[in-house]
């Protein structure tokens, strides 16, 4: 198994594409080692020490270190990711994702947000490694959160307000604001 490495715009996480999916659907993001249990892939990269943060997309997964540097702790997480893969146990116990979309209920301007996101958005920060999460749109305010190697990312302020921002309040007039979570 060859297990491909890039690196993000967060020069903490790195991005590991195992050549297969990893999710089927949606994408987790495990904060700290605490939420990892129902990850049996999670589990095994929290164990190395050094790692704070794991993120799994569709083909990726990203790792995201604290003080410690990547050649110490990289052939660790290649080691876990290969052999995660090589066990057949799956990446998930209970097969929650963060997924993106419309729900029902959701206003036409909602919609709207939510689907200029899933197309325009997503992709793009998914090829950083990371995963964008709507929470909601009040008085023209859009609340999102980044994940993967966009959280805690020192560009994730600007991708916010720069470049998500301005392309929503082009397309959804209604826009005026877009605030992390």
């Amino acid at each position: 198994m060859f297990i491909q490495t890039e690196t993000t715009p967060n020069p903490a996480t790195l991005k590991f594409l195992p050549g297969r999916e990893v999710m089927e659907a949606g994408t987790v993001d495990f904060a700290n080692a605490e939420t990892a249990s129902r990850s049996p892939l999670a589990t095994r990269l929290f164990a190395i020490s050094g790692v704070t943060r794991v993120f799994f997309g569709n083909d990726f997964v990203t790792v995201t270190k604290g003080d410690e540097e990547w050649q110490h702790i990289k052939p660790a997480v290649l080691g876990a990711i290969m052999e995660h893969f090589t066990s057949g146990d799956p990446t998930m116990l209970d097969g929650e994702a963060q997924v993106g979309g419309a729900a029902e209920g959701d206003s036409d301007i909602v919609i709207q947000i939510k689907d200029l996101l899933d197309t325009r958005v997503r992709p793009a920060v998914a090829q950083d490694g990371g995963d964008i999460v709507f929470h909601g749109f009040e008085d023209g305010v859009v609340y999102l959160t980044m994940q993967g190697a966009c959280s805690g990312c020192p560009s994730s302020t600007a991708t916010l307000k720069s470049g998500i921002e301005n392309m929503l309040r082009h397309y959804v007039p209604e826009v005026q604001e877009v605030r992390a979570v």
